[in-house]
């Protein structure tokens, strides 16, 4: 199939982008790596009046260190990532998950922020802005806000955007750790997940000091998993430590079924990840 027919506009400026959604009137979209937005054209499941390109706009793909946190243009393509020694350097987690991002076209075309802006439940990306606790910058006709992920995933392929808004950057704070993993299981190499799990941990003198979790595939949401990071920290380490984890993340999640798999098929999954997961965190040394 063909795209329905639209206006094509291509600025040079953030602020000429906006201007071009405001004069949509509520008809325009954003295109950036269009992995996502192009099939949709093509089936007509997305009709936009107005296509505005921001790939001619320089200066919104970079990936910078500002100290205590790395700061990501929107229009950084994943293989960016997915190569860069500084995210694996200071976000060992999202240079891992980067590697399960569906295909090597995809992942040389896709950007941080248009996967981010698709609210994917199944995605990658904006499970590790849960994860990291990330900052996320947008830009409207109003100016510039920063918004934290659990404010701007709201449901499944829905985020909190207003219609003229941008994604423009993302900040991740570098966390300190001393073991760290991240488990995908995909029906094949490059599907989306049947469910995913990541994991940091930091060791204190009698015990664990501080732990993060997040999960996909199991919510319309990506999830951060706070109760089962403070159950985490409050366990004795041994060897049964991660079956008792892997049973309080099961508990903590409430999956849908669908015709990749069953509620309960996703629920056992997910935790055979986490038990995985903290395995492999609890063995890397300091």
């Amino acid at each position: 199939m063909k795209p329905a027919k639209f206006d094509y506009v291509s600025p040079s400026t953030v602020d000429a982008a906006i201007e071009a959604l405001v004069a949509s009137n509520g008809e325009g979209k954003v295109l950036a790596g269009g992995q996502s937005l192009l099939p949709l054209l093509n089936f007509r499941m997305a009709r936009p009046a107005v296509l505005v390109d921001l790939n001619g706009i320089e200066g919104l793909s970079y990936i910078e260190n500002r100290g205590d946190r790395i700061a990501i243009g929107a229009l950084t393509r994943h293989c960016d990532l997915e190569h860069s020694a500084l995210i694996a350097s200071k976000l060992p987690v999202m240079s891992a998950a980067m590697r399960h991002v569906a295909h090597l076209a995809i992942r040389n075309r896709g950007t941080i922020g248009g996967s981010l802006s698709h609210a994917d439940p199944a995605a990658e990306l904006p499970m590790l802005a849960a994860f990291y606790e990330a900052a996320i910058t947008v830009q409207g006709p109003e100016g510039r806000r920063t918004i934290a992920p659990e404010e701007f995933f709201v449901d499944a392929l829905t985020n909190c955007l207003e219609p003229e808004e941008i994604v423009v950057e993302i900040e991740f704070p570098i966390m300190e750790q001393d073991g760290w993993a991240f488990e995908e299981v995909a029906r094949r190499f490059g599907d989306f997940a049947l469910a995913s799990i990541a994991i940091s941990i930091r060791r204190g003198a009698s015990g664990l000091e501080a732990a993060r979790v997040a999960v996909m595939g199991v919510a319309d949401t990506p999830l951060r998993l706070r109760q089962a990071e403070r159950e985490l920290v409050a366990m004795r380490i041994d060897e049964g430590t991660p079956d008792r984890f892997s049973g309080i993340i099961a508990s903590q999640v409430s999956p849908n079924g669908d015709i990749h798999g069953s509620a309960e098929y996703r629920k056992h999954l997910l935790a055979q990840l986490a038990k995985r997961a903290l395995r492999t965190a609890l063995a890397m040394k300091d």
